[in-house]
């Protein structure tokens, strides 16, 4: 596995995703502005995470999906920790916890790992298997 490939990748998602989410702020069409911003993130992950894995199969790997996931996860959860958490949440009166116990921070992470997966089985798995009867 590639593992550096994986966690540029997945800085790259996490730059895009919280860059979309900032944004939303910017055009505000719902009452409730995080509400809003969240919905974004939740949409915006869908191709971001796709485009991700496409962009690590692309030279033909072979792992499955759910390690590309996690991956991508852990480097999403560890920029929230050093970026996203003391820059936007804990100035807002949040914390660390508020954040990582949040339930659409655990949502969006079983979304990664579902596209991942989904990626893989669509995509990978199928040029894995033989064609040819035994």
């Amino acid at each position: 596995m590639k593992t550096i490939k994986a966690i540029i990748i997945g800085i790259g998602i996490w730059i895009l995703a919280v860059s979309f989410y900032t944004l939303s702020f910017q055009f505000q069409i719902f009452e409730d502005a995080n509400q809003q911003a969240n919905m974004v993130l939740f949409s915006v992950i869908i191709p971001l995470v796709w485009l991700g894995s496409y962009l690590y199969y692309k030279k033909g790997s072979k792992i499955h999906g759910y390690f590309v996931g996690q991956i991508f996860l852990l480097v999403a959860a560890f920029l929230d920790a050093l970026i996203t958490v003391p820059l936007f949440v804990i100035p807002n009166g949040g914390s660390h916890y508020s954040f990582f116990t949040d339930f659409g921070f655990w949502t969006i992470a079983l979304e990664i790992l579902v596209i991942t997966i989904l990626y893989y089985y669509t995509i990978v798995y199928p040029k894995t298997k033989s064609l040819k009867p035994n």
